[in-house]
């Protein structure tokens, strides 16, 4: 299901009067109503694939109730990895499969050998890399004993499938929402308000910004060669904005909704294009995912420490992983190959951490130099994007090389160019929204606060109106579902 869709429209105001309504003075049942609204929203895509969602649950509840009782260290190293190995097992059949074994068969065929191997039509379950690392930072957490485990399945069930973030994130720790089943929730109005206002600046997010974008950068990218190097620069651009408006919007809409319910998740956008470098944008770029490579594996590999070959190796495993996790294509692990390569003189010369404060501080323009450290860190982003979204190496370089050549200096024309202007004036707004809200935790979460509230409710209603010009009544999928 998606959250543009009038499908989720219809589907949400039901469970929020069943939860508040029906279900308010029963903790127990309000939490089985999650499991089943999120076994709903998410069948609703393909039923076949609750099983692996029920699958995963039960082995990840089992596992962590038997390691809490368990003190023989090779028993619990036993149980853990099952777990590891249950998750990651379903998840590389899925999603990387028909990789291995089409790199497989190349190496063996270049190296004169001749192998015959049918690859098989798997269909991706939605979300399963999110919801395998919600589960397995669970197992994990309750390894190293920083987590007492659940003993009411309901709970955990609903920890693992809740609805507003199964497919896309934020990928939630369990030592941040799991507690949050246990504690009564009572509806707070201030706080439904501020879901409601995150919503709708998510739903602009996605459906005015990204999906405008779009159709342009999918023009632009599945026709390269016939564009000038211009052109190209600016398709880079559309999908820039893509992405972001795409999978910021979808945390927006999750941590909005998730706010209806009285829940709280942890924020997993903080105005990345502002950043004033590389280590800057990755702590605020899909922060949930950043962080959960650095808990479980960039420290335990060492982190940091250690000599400069173990930095080097310790940054290229998590740049280069946290590519492969995104899909089953060389483009994606030169994508996280490419940004350790950005993100090394930073770690090596100790600058990695220079920019932990919000840009401009209480300022309302940047100084030169911040603005041409944004712009430049903008640049390097920009430029690895287009491997992220290029079919394949082979069309990422052509594309770059086409790019650097004289056609570089001509004008953009490609089909639909004058309707693009709009689409560029409605990106130019959006960055202005996001640098005037920057210090809060979305751009108008603090937006015309100290305004009348007829102004606030203006604006708005003016979103929402633009939100419904350019809706798409079918729902254009979310970027991030196919990973």
């Amino acid at each position: 299901m998606l959250f543009n869709s009038i499908d989720f429209a219809i589907f949400l105001p039901i469970v929020f009067l069943f939860y508040w309504f029906v279900t308010n003075k029963n903790l127990k049942l309000q939490n089985l109503l999650v499991v089943v609204a999120s076994y709903v929203f998410y069948g609703w895509w393909d039923w076949r694939f609750l099983s692996l969602i029920a699958f995963s649950t039960i082995v990840d509840y089992t596992v962590g109730r038997l390691l809490w009782k368990e003190d023989s260290d090779t028993k619990r190293k036993f149980l853990l990895w099952t777990s590891i190995l249950v998750n990651l097992g379903f998840l590389g059949f899925f999603k990387y499969y028909n990789f291995f074994l089409d790199n497989f068969i190349t190496t063996f065929t270049f190296f004169g050998s001749d192998i015959k191997a049918n690859s098989l039509k798997i269909i991706l379950p939605v979300g399963i890399s999110f919801y395998t690392f919600q589960t397995l930072s669970y197992t994990i957490d309750v390894y190293r004993r920083k987590l007492e485990p659940t003993t009411d399945f309901i709970v955990f069930a609903a920890f693992v499938s809740f609805f507003p973030q199964l497919v896309a994130g934020p990928i939630e720790r369990a030592t941040h929402l799991l507690p949050q089943f246990y504690e009564k929730r009572t509806f707070d109005y201030s706080i439904a308000v501020d879901g409601m206002r995150q919503i709708l600046w998510g739903l602009f997010k996605k459906i005015v910004i990204a999906d405008n974008c779009a159709q342009y950068a999918n023009l632009i990218f599945n026709n390269s060669s016939d564009y000038s190097g211009s052109t190209l620069v600016l398709g880079a651009l559309f999908f820039t904005f893509q992405i972001y408006g795409d999978f910021s919007g979808y945390s927006d809409i999750a941590i909005g909704t998730s706010k209806l319910f009285g829940f709280d998740l942890m924020q997993n956008f903080n105005f990345p294009y502002f950043s004033r470098d590389i280590a800057e944008f990755w702590r605020r770029w899909h922060i949930s995912l950043s962080t959960w490579f650095r808990d479980y594996l960039y420290i335990p590999l060492g982190g940091s420490r250690g000599s400069t070959l173990m930095k080097v190796r310790n940054t290229f495993i998590i740049f280069v992983v946290s590519g492969f996790w995104h899909g089953a294509n060389w483009t994606f692990i030169f994508w996280g190959a490419l940004n350790a390569i950005y993100f090394l003189p930073l770690l090596l010369s100790n600058k990695n951490r220079s920019n932990l404060d919000v840009v401009a501080q209480n300022k309302f323009l940047p100084g030169f130099k911040e603005i041409l450290a944004i712009l430049t860190t903008f640049s390097l982003t920009v430029f690895a994007w287009i491997f992220f979204r290029a079919e394949s190496l082979t069309h990422a370089f052509s594309y770059i090389d086409r790019i650097f050549s004289f056609t570089l200096f001509e004008i953009p024309r490609f089909p639909g160019r004058a309707e693009s202007l709009s689409t560029i004036v409605l990106v130019v707004i959006f960055v202005l929204i996001e640098w005037q809200g920057r210090h809060g935790k979305y751009a108008i979460e603090k937006l015309l606060a100290n305004k009348h509230t007829i102004f606030r409710q203006a604006f708005y209603a003016i979103l929402f109106i633009i939100i419904i010009l350019f809706q798409n009544i079918e729902g254009s999928p979310f970027i991030y579902f196919q990973f």
